[in-house]
């Protein structure tokens, strides 16, 4: 028995906390919110506004694989507060580590492919995507502790490829050069004379 049925003093909090630091792989959802705002090019009802008037993404997060698998995390994406840019900026910034991520860039990395994959067409490109997560722990409305998402891991970090699922196969060996030789022509014999028509004599004969 492992503690008393009377006294639960000393069993164990249930707490579903993953603990700060965690890097994991995550699938993010974004529940609507249906705020568009067309000039910000915020469209398809993905935003939220609050009542305090900031518009952020409500977003989903699953944990695909390892010791937490399909345990979720909520966490809130600033688009806009009134009270200052601060809060948009941060939200930017996610977003940046969460491409670089999923598309596999280094921060570093302006070349125009990088600067490419880190345009969307809109929040739908955002919706479903996958990429390595480094798990925060925040405080909910009531002050208890909850996780939260604040950073992506990207590729130059030493654990982003076994934890994205990329195999780094080695190059095949070089196939070494056969000579080309000749084939062999195969001898012939000549084939014999044809005989000469009945009634027609050979012009050695005459």
């Amino acid at each position: 028995m492992t503690g008393s049925w009377n006294d639960f003093n000393d069993a164990k909090k249930n707490s579903n906390i993953i603990p700060k630091g965690t890097l994991a792989k995550v699938r993010m959802t974004i529940r609507p919110g249906g705020f568009d705002d067309p000039t910000q090019g915020w469209t398809g009802g993905y935003a939220t506004r609050g009542t305090t008037g900031a518009v952020y993404l409500n977003a989903e997060l699953t944990v695909l694989e390892g010791q937490y698998a399909r345990r979720k995390i909520f966490s809130m994406i600033g688009l806009y507060s009134p009270k200052g840019p601060d809060w948009a900026n941060m939200g930017r910034s996610l977003v940046r580590g969460m491409l670089n991520s999923a598309r596999g860039i280094t921060d570093k990395d302006n070349s125009p492919q990088a600067q490419a994959a880190r345009r969307i067409s809109g929040f739908a490109d955002l919706d479903g995507l996958e990429f390595v997560a480094r798990v925060d722990v925040g405080t909910d409305t009531n002050g208890d502790e909850k996780n939260e998402i604040r950073a992506a891991v990207t590729p130059d970090h030493k654990d982003y490829a076994a934890l994205m699922g990329v195999i780094a196969f080695p190059s095949p060996p070089q196939k070494q050069a056969v000579p080309s030789y000749p084939a062999a022509v195969p001898s012939v014999s000549p084939a014999p004379a044809a005989a000469p028509a009945a009634g027609i004599r050979p012009t050695w004969a005459q």
